[in-house]
């Protein structure tokens, strides 16, 4: 049976300002989720792929830990997931009010300036320049789109 808070997860999609001291406001539902799991410090990490950073409590680093902790620890495997987890994270503190910091580490990855996009993904969030998100949103759903057509051209034919 599930609890409340099994159940909650990062959801939807907000666009907030970056404030002149370079902070911007983590959306109230995401912060209820934080809270709730007791993450004032957060772990995030460069997306693979896409120019976006990956957002969560401990319990996401946690995760590619228990991942790699499967690998060869002398392996190319091991070295790529620790470089990606411990060389391309850093850790990311929400203030009293709820906000963080859009520092050099978020800036660089995702050309973000005055506007940042949360993007819920489930176990956690994703920051992105809003332009960026909405451009790989369309492709994400063209891609989606056209699985769909296939299967469905595949379940018409006979064979």
């Amino acid at each position: 049976m599930e609890t409340g808070l099994s159940r909650m997860r990062f959801l939807s999609n907000w666009i907030n300002n970056v404030d002149a001291k370079g902070r911007v406001s983590v959306p109230a539902p995401f912060r209820q989720i934080l809270a709730s799991r007791g993450d004032r410090e957060l772990y995030a990490l460069q997306a693979i792929g896409q120019p976006a950073i990956d957002v969560g409590g401990m319990n996401l680093l946690e995760r590619y830990e228990a991942r790699m902790a499967q690998e060869d620890p002398f392996g190319e495997d091991y070295a790529d997931m620790s470089l990606f987890a411990y060389g391309d994270g850093a850790f990311l503190k929400l203030d009293g009010e709820g906000r963080m910091g859009v520092t050099d580490f978020v800036r660089a990855h995702t050309g973000i300036e005055d506007r940042v996009a949360f993007v819920g993904r489930s176990h956690f969030f994703q920051l992105w320049e809003p332009a960026a998100f909405e451009a790989h949103r369309a492709e994400a759903r063209a891609r989606l789109l056209a699985k769909r057509s296939s299967r469905d051209e595949r379940e018409r034919s006979p064979e």
